[in-house]
């Protein structure tokens, strides 16, 4: 007897999103565990290392972000090649996305180059601000690794096959760890280097998980059925398209990334107390928040999987499974935030080392930051899950447009209550909250008005 249909089991069905989203989840989960506790790891060192790792990976992927986010978009490519069948492309459409990647490292590079500049000008505490370039100048030279990493991926991902993203991301991470722990603390024979091994544990771990997703790429069983071996050639019609469509989402993602950006950098003008609660919160923030960062990554594989199938009624049922379970999830970590947040901070102040009544009042205001996180987390599933479908239709310009103005808002509003207004680091966080809970309710209703439904990044026929 043929199984019945249901919520579960039918197409784009939960199942269907669970099996495309948990590996993503546990791939997205990898990185930001080893971010976390790279941070974890630097407090132990000292409160400016965090707060200096923090502000200066912040700013290193907001210089990262316009080429990442083309990068990124190699997934819808590859879905729709490879939900239309069309097989050849998904080969080409990945290698496209490494140069594109390699077009930009040394762009990425000299940008390195601004550091000491885009510090000191942020009138961060000279000691904070000295770290927070040795940082950035560091991980810099990681670039090009993040970015072939991304394209390679999409290789894998487009078609769903997510499971491999999961291994590779994980085992990567924990390599990073181990080389933090060594190069941070000096063991196995590394020298004890502080936050600036962090930054060389970081960039190494990079390039060998981008050599590591090539050499996967070329191996015999995918270029009998992509030919990753003949279609490595630059097809500039291919690259142009990609660019086309990529370029406003990474330019979405680099105004969001630099709204973002400019909020942490005014908040670390409020005082050491104020950064590393700030940077508390975000950090354990990110931690909770990458499986909803998976789901949208799902989404967005998915929607261009039927859409490529010229399924729409399917690609929308993806979409709204993959909200729904991102939501619950979103609403169980918000509890937790509020009843139990020293769960969460229990690692930053675990050591003997971290006491004292600095200490004690960082830790009091990163309770009250998690607050505030828990107040947004629900809106900021919805953002992020709704986006992801919509890039995965090739809804870009929507996106770039409302990104624009809700990161010249973020930005222009923390400015003028710090600078102008004096205001405290609680303000800034009512400004943050509601920024997010506008772009959850836009995303949500460009969603419901399905004009992404006759969008396209392929070719037709």
């Amino acid at each position: 007897m043929a199984e019945q249909e249901n919520w579960w089991n039918r197409p784009a069905g939960v199942r269907e999103v669970m099996q495309v989203a948990l590996p993503l989840v546990i791939s997205s989960l990898s990185w930001t565990v080893m971010t976390f506790v790279d941070r974890m790891m630097l407090f132990w060192d000292s409160g400016d290392a965090m707060t200096a790792a923090f502000n200066a990976s912040i700013m290193w992927f907001a210089s990262l972000c316009l080429p990442l986010g083309i990068c990124a978009f190699t997934n819808t490519f590859v879905a729709q090649y490879f939900g239309s069948r069309k097989f050849d492309g998904v080969g080409r459409s990945a290698w496209q996305g490494i140069w594109i990647a390699l077009l930009f490292t040394p762009i990425c590079v000299a940008f390195g180059m601004l550091a000491p500049s885009l510090f000191y000008l942020a009138g961060h505490e000279p000691a904070v601000a000295a770290l927070e370039e040795t940082y950035f100048r560091i991980l810099v030279w990681g670039s090009g690794g993040i970015l072939v990493s991304q394209s390679a991926s999409a290789f894998f991902g487009g078609q769903g096959r997510t499971s491999v993203m999961m291994w590779v991301d994980a085992a990567f991470a924990m390599l990073n760890l181990v080389l933090d722990y060594c190069w941070i603390f000096g063991y196995a024979g590394f020298p004890a280097m502080g936050i600036a091994g962090a930054g060389y544990a970081t960039v190494l771990s990079l390039w060998l998980k981008a050599a590591f997703y090539l050499w996967l790429m070329l191996r015999p069983a995918e270029h009998a059925r992509f030919e990753t071996r003949t279609n490595w050639r630059p097809d500039w019609s291919l690259i142009m398209r990609m660019l086309r469509y990529g370029g406003p989402a990474g330019l979405q993602m680099m105004i969001d990334v630099a709204g973002f950006t400019t909020f942490v950098m005014l908040v670390g003008r409020l005082g050491t107390v104020s950064a590393e609660a700030t940077s508390m919160a975000f950090s354990i923030s990110s931690f909770a928040f990458m499986p909803v960062f998976g789901f949208g990554q799902a989404a967005g594989i998915l929607v261009g999987q039927h859409l490529g199938e010229n399924r729409e009624g399917l690609a929308a049922r993806s979409a709204w499974n993959s909200v729904l379970i991102g939501m619950v999830y979103m609403a169980v970590i918000s509890a937790m935030y509020v009843l139990v947040p020293d769960l969460f901070l229990w690692g930053f102040f675990s050591t003997g080392e971290v006491q004292g009544e600095h200490a004690t009042e960082v830790r009091a205001l990163a309770i009250v930051l998690l607050q505030f996180v828990a107040a947004y987390n629900i809106f900021d599933a919805a953002l992020t899950i709704f986006s992801g479908a919509l890039k995965g239709a090739g809804d870009t310009t929507f996106i770039l447009g409302i990104s624009l103005v809700l990161g010249l808002v973020l930005a222009g509003i923390t400015w003028l209550a710090v600078i102008q207004l004096s205001a405290d680091v609680i303000a800034c966080w009512q400004i943050v909250t509601a920024w997010i809970w506008v772009g959850g309710v836009v995303y949500a209703m460009r969603f419901m008005a399905g004009k992404w439904k006759k969008m396209r990044v392929i070719e037709q026929g």
